[in-house]
């Protein structure tokens, strides 16, 4: 075997190894963004309709200022990281919208897999806005100063962060984390149930 493609083999392995330590990096920092989100608080929602949605405790009222990921009532919870003035995010709204009715049509899901929203750099009222336009019938949370945002490692938008609460006591585990990838909403439902195990 010659020199030159000795050289040729040596380079291909390492670009090959750079990558495949790259793609571990980046898995393991978008893990790890998952677990900053669980212990991130978010505002108590203003509605009965969408505190009841979450399942949150009835010790959590509008009374009670904020609550946590894991205090929310379901198996599995899917946080989508969004901007109103992302065109991406715009473009995902529908999409989402089906997938929530995909999943409140669904008997065995439906008290399962909950949805919510974080507008990163949005106001209150730009949250509202975004939510009235394209009548996302799940919590929307504000985050308008990106305290969320920073914590979370600055990820682009829109992000999706998909989140399993075992009901045996166990930590929760993060199974899903980056961008939609072009899935479609029968394409999210089938991964969420399937991944999350319901």
């Amino acid at each position: 075997m010659n020199v030159k493609r000795i050289r040729s083999i040596w380079r291909f392995s390492a670009l090959l190894l750079m990558i495949l330590l790259l793609a571990g990096h980046a898995w393991a920092i978008e893990t790890y963004t998952g677990r900053r989100l669980l212990d991130i608080s978010l505002p108590t929602p203003q509605t009965e309709t969408h505190r009841t949605y979450l399942g949150l405790p009835d010790t959590l009222d509008n009374t009670v200022s904020s609550f946590t990921i894991p205090q929310i009532k379901a198996r599995v919870i899917l946080v989508e990281v969004f901007s109103m003035y992302c065109p991406h995010c715009q473009k995902a709204a529908p999409e989402l919208n089906k997938l929530y009715e995909l999943i409140q049509s669904s008997h065995t899901h439906k008290d399962a897999i909950k949805l919510l929203g974080i507008g990163v750099g949005n106001s209150d009222f730009e949250v509202a806005y975004f939510q009235k336009t394209y009548q996302i019938p799940f919590p929307l949370f504000s985050d308008p100063e990106f305290v969320i945002h920073k914590r979370l490692g600055e990820i682009r938008t829109p992000f999706f962060i998909g989140i399993k609460l075992p009901e045996n006591g166990q930590k929760p585990e993060i199974f899903l984390s980056g961008g939609s990838d072009g899935k479609t909403p029968q394409d999210f439902f089938d991964l969420l149930t399937t991944i999350s195990d319901l």
